[in-house]
């Protein structure tokens, strides 16, 4: 420690030994932060080593806590249960969030969306960009729901992340649990039967889709107005067969066999359905899926639908790719 000569005036030694112990004590600090990092990524990296998938199971509504988080996470699981009746103008289609993440989104078959809070930020192909769990819950939101974007900020955002993390819990960063691609693949890609679909649709779903594919106050409109979008994953033909083959009819699922899965998705693809706006922009680098029904870079239409029905708010439909800020450093002219 510097000495500081009695000769100075008290109030400058004062003021000077201040401004040492703030140093010392910020260089401690950051000794300590960075200590503790340390030992959080080894405590992290234990963690992942132990960790065994095929042993975990997700909690249940009945281990939400009583207290204020556990308040967010309940309006988060109602949120994801009951879409189009807590959010009118963001969730516009008569699909809510289970409707493909079943089970409360725990269903290995159906999209889980266990685990997703450990994996997230991560790269999407399709935007080419990282991007934030905020901003994939938006694009089901946008797609799926063929809706607007929840603002992230919002308290109805922050209640959905707060399930999404009630169901990840104890899965260690960076952890891929069954499902965490989204729908299994199908083992085999097959051409799908417009005609066998449609005989395959009268005989399986229209107890509970109707004849017209309108659905009912409990199950969703699989074409028209009221369906996903265009640009939802399940507009994609294995997508969609593959939760068919692995889900549905829900009275028997796995009845079906892939073919008549894929039947089934053909068919059910075919019909109008809405628009989602700014999908030419998807996969800005190339390499879409070749079910893909519409052209982005270096890709043809696959089966595109009859025909694409406009949206009412076409502006409130596109997720932002997440922007490049200034960093205010100063530039020498």
């Amino acid at each position: 420690m510097r000495v500081i000569p009695m000769t100075a005036p008290w109030d400058t030694v004062l003021q000077r030994t201040l401004l040492w112990l703030a140093a010392a004590s910020a260089l401690a600090c950051q000794g300590s932060s960075k200590s503790a990092s340390a030992a959080t990524a080894r405590d992290t990296a234990a963690k992942a080593a132990t960790f065994v998938a095929a042993n975990w199971r997700p909690p249940t509504e009945a281990d939400i806590p009583n207290d204020s988080l556990g308040a967010a996470i309940r309006r988060g699981l109602y949120l994801i249960r009951f879409t189009p009746e807590s959010l009118p103008a963001y969730a516009t289609s008569s699909l809510r969030c289970t409707s493909c993440h079943q089970n409360d989104g725990t269903k290995a078959s159906a999209a889980p969306l266990t685990g997703a809070h450990a994996r997230y930020p991560k790269y999407m192909t399709r935007s080419g960009a990282v991007i934030g769990l905020a901003d994939r819950v938006n694009y089901c939101f946008t797609r799926s729901l063929a809706g607007n974007v929840l603002p992230p900020e919002s308290r109805q955002m922050n209640d959905i992340l707060a399930y999404l993390a009630f169901i990840s819990h104890d899965v260690p960063v960076g952890t891929n649990l069954a499902g965490a691609s989204g729908l299994v693949s199908m083992k085999d890609t097959l051409v799908g039967d417009l005609a066998r679909g449609e005989t395959i649709f009268k005989r399986e779903c229209v107890a509970c889709h109707q004849a017209d594919g309108q659905g009912n106050a409990a199950f969703p409109a699989l074409w028209g107005p009221k369906s996903f979008s265009i640009g939802a994953s399940m507009a994609r033909e294995e997508r969609a067969a593959s939760f068919v083959w692995h889900n549905m009819p829900q009275s028997k699922p796995g009845s079906l066999t892939p073919q008549e899965a894929f039947d089934v998705a053909a068919f059910v693809n075919s019909h109008p359905r809405p628009d989602s706006p700014g999908k030419e922009t998807d996969w800005p680098s190339g390499g879409a899926p070749k079910d893909v029904p519409y052209a982005t870079k270096g890709h043809e239409p696959h089966r595109p639908p009859a025909s694409l029905l406009a949206r009412r708010t076409p502006d409130r439909a596109i997720v932002p790719t997440p922007p490049e800020v200034d960093g205010g450093a100063k530039r020498e002219h």
